[in-house]
């Protein structure tokens, strides 16, 4: 039986889970507020903490899910920013779509799956 390490666990859900060498993050949103890119560019700095913690980081990401609240407005604020953020030659397998979010002040929520280092 493999062991199952979770990281910054509450009642409801942990921010981090690692089993078997995969890190699976939870939803991570940007602070309210902002336009698309600003959202984006605090969940990326959040998803950088967070792969640390886990002992990794964004050049391991395996799998990304972008939700975006508006996909037609937001997309290319979005896009802009995780293009230059993610490393070259280090893209995860992506997908984005569009859903309601948690509350009408997110406009992006971005969940990663990586590798242990």
């Amino acid at each position: 039986m493999s062991n199952i390490t979770r990281i910054e666990t509450g009642k409801r859900m942990s921010n981090v889970v690692i089993h078997d060498g995969t890190i699976r993050l939870a939803g991570v949103v940007g602070e309210p507020g902002g336009d698309a890119g600003q959202q984006t560019r605090d969940i990326l700095a959040e998803i950088d903490r967070l792969l640390a913690l886990a002992g990794s980081d964004k050049t391991r990401m395996l799998r990304a899910q972008i939700w975006l609240a508006d996909i037609n407005r937001d997309f290319a604020a979005m896009n802009a920013v995780w293009d230059a953020w993610v490393p070259e030659g280090h893209a995860p397998a992506r997908a984005t779509g569009e859903a309601s979010l948690a509350t009408p002040d997110y406009l992006v929520e971005i969940i990663v799956d990586a590798a242990v280092a």
